[in-house]
């Protein structure tokens, strides 16, 4: 991942560019129980990979929040975004933060986009936890990152893994987060253009949501060889069937002799890699993204090593 850069002049308003949003897999998604406000309890693993979305962010005296979009890999050129603001969870992250602090600062939110949207990889989540964590220090906020994380829940359910910053056990409806090292694999990934609606498999009344609980401890016991033997995704099913495309990846990763999985609600599958092995794709449909990506150890930005800004 690009390393984070100051670009502003001495004595100017703080610019910062490049600052990452990683994404995120979900090695297994057990649906555990409904609660009574609707919610759903869940069971996951959920592991940091080197795909990432970058985020400029240059502060303003004034509290307006402006939002940009970068074109990927159109060197200086951007666009003003398509997206509402009011609908843009960078945006609503940063006046989240200005409404629980009092700050009276602002910002211009420049997005980067490489991850894809609808994949099941936390793409949004990820970006709205990078502004959070960076706007928290360049506006002197000084909330601790329990405060963030109970912020970040309002903002969506995947949010406060990527403020924790490390790959983790998840549980809860996403807020009981348990840190554990996770070894670094290789994984393909497989996302076709068509999205499913997470609103929708939650919905459906196909799927399972009582998947019995299980604890760390079996986790780590049962996956030391092979940590994809481990459980399942309860969405996938009811994925597979909305979005026939979701069950033509993992087919194709099946006929490369893989044991593939969907990530969070889909659409993204994907694999384990063994060592120095490169996936072979062979003709994709039209659209579709295949990349190799590895885990990494925790966020970028966490312990605030990311502040090593280089000029």
């Amino acid at each position: 991942m690009r390393q984070p850069k100051l670009i502003s002049a001495p004595g100017s308003l703080a610019h910062w560019v490049d600052l990452p949003a990683p994404a995120k897999l979900n090695l297994f998604l057990h649906i555990t129980g409904q609660r009574p406000d609707g919610m759903h309890n869940l069971q996951s693993v959920f592991v940091l990979v080197d795909w990432a979305d970058y985020i400029d962010i240059a502060v303003q005296a004034d509290a307006a929040i402006t939002r940009v979009d970068k074109k990927a890999n159109e060197a200086n050129e951007t666009k003003q975004a398509t997206t509402l603001p009011a609908e843009d969870l960078t945006v609503k992250a940063a006046k989240l933060l200005q409404t629980a602090t009092g700050s009276t600062q602002g910002a211009t939110i420049t997005l980067e986009k490489h991850l894809p949207s609808q994949a099941g990889m936390g793409g949004g989540s990820s970006d709205a936890a990078t502004c959070l964590l960076a706007l928290n220090r360049l506006w002197d906020c000084h909330l601790s990152e329990d405060d963030l994380c109970r912020l970040a829940l309002q903002l969506g359910a995947d949010v406060p893994f990527f403020i924790r910053g490390h790959n983790a056990w998840v549980e809860g409806v996403g807020d009981i987060i348990t840190p554990i090292p996770a070894p670094i694999q290789s994984y393909w990934i497989l996302k076709p253009p068509a999205g499913v609606s997470t609103p929708a498999i939650f919905g459906s009344p196909s799927l399972c949501r009582d998947t019995p609980a299980t604890s760390l401890t079996d986790y780590l016991a049962q996956t030391a060889e092979n940590r994809m033997g481990f459980g399942r995704n309860d969405l996938e099913p009811v994925a597979s069937a909305l979005c026939p495309d979701v069950h033509a990846a993992l087919a194709r990763m099946h006929q490369h002799g893989l044991t593939p999985r969907m990530s969070g609600s889909g659409s993204a599958v994907f694999a384990v890699l063994a060592k120095d092995i490169e996936p072979e794709p062979g003709d994709l449909p039209d659209n579709w993204l295949s990349r190799k990506c590895k885990n990494i150890a925790k966020h970028p930005m966490h312990d605030w090593e990311w502040q090593k800004i280089v000029r």
